[in-house]
């Protein structure tokens, strides 16, 4: 049996799914509201902060696709999404979600469509909705694009240390236009301190329900 087929789907206090990794003992969203925390940290902190009639988002760690759905769900510019996931899900996983339920089932199509895209290819999901998935490593990837936002949504540190580090920090910095954001549900001061380290100005601000601080971090 291989470590993913071990994950377990688990419902969350707002009644959204997330799933649990035993063998990381770690959740792929809070257990006190999976849809809760994104809107809270990617969405309001985030998307909902950026005006401009076009933008462009990177994201670490696609997972259940539930940041990248509902950044679609909100959309009210022109977004072109790259999402960046080393282990993708398979398919008996995601059928396990029930993210296509939001706003009484009108986006299900698109939420399929997220998952069905293919990997390493742009595929457009809705009119202004644009999505590149990339299996890859976040060390070692090139990023040669600029973004305007960055979804860093990585297992947390004491999970996977090597993906906050002062390397991968700064390749987010460089990858971001001037001005550009970065949120993570994330407030470990040696993350935050890191993050300064390599150039951004951070910001605590109020976390979703269960945690009392993320960060925001600007370019």
């Amino acid at each position: 049996m291989s470590d993913q087929d071990k994950v377990e789907h688990v419902v969350s206090k707002d009644g959204s799914s997330t799933l649990y990794v035993p063998h990381l003992n770690e959740h792929y969203h809070s257990t006190n509201g999976a849809v809760q925390e994104s809107m809270h940290v990617f969405i309001n902190s985030a998307f909902n902060k950026f005006e401009g009639e076009q933008v462009s988002i990177l994201e670490f760690g696609f997972g259940t696709g539930l940041n990248a759905f509902l950044t679609l769900i909100n959309a009210k510019a022109d977004v072109h999404y790259h999402s960046m996931e080393k282990y993708p899900l398979n398919t008996d996983k995601i059928a396990l979600l029930n993210y296509g339920q939001i706003e009484e089932g009108r986006h299900q199509v698109h939420y399929n469509n997220l998952h069905q895209a293919n990997w390493g290819e742009e595929a457009e999901i809705k009119e202004g909705f644009h999505l590149y998935k990339q299996q890859c490593d976040f060390k070692t990837v090139l990023l040669e694009q600029k973004y305007n936002l960055i979804y860093f949504d990585a297992f947390a540190p004491d999970v996977q240390p090597m993906l906050w580090t002062k390397d991968i920090f700064k390749k987010a910095y460089e990858a971001l236009l001037p001005g550009g954001m970065l949120t993570t549900y994330c407030a470990k001061g040696v993350v935050r301190r890191t993050m300064q380290e390599v150039g951004f100005s951070v910001e605590r601000l109020p976390g979703p329900p269960g945690k009392r601080e993320m960060l925001r971090a600007t370019k």
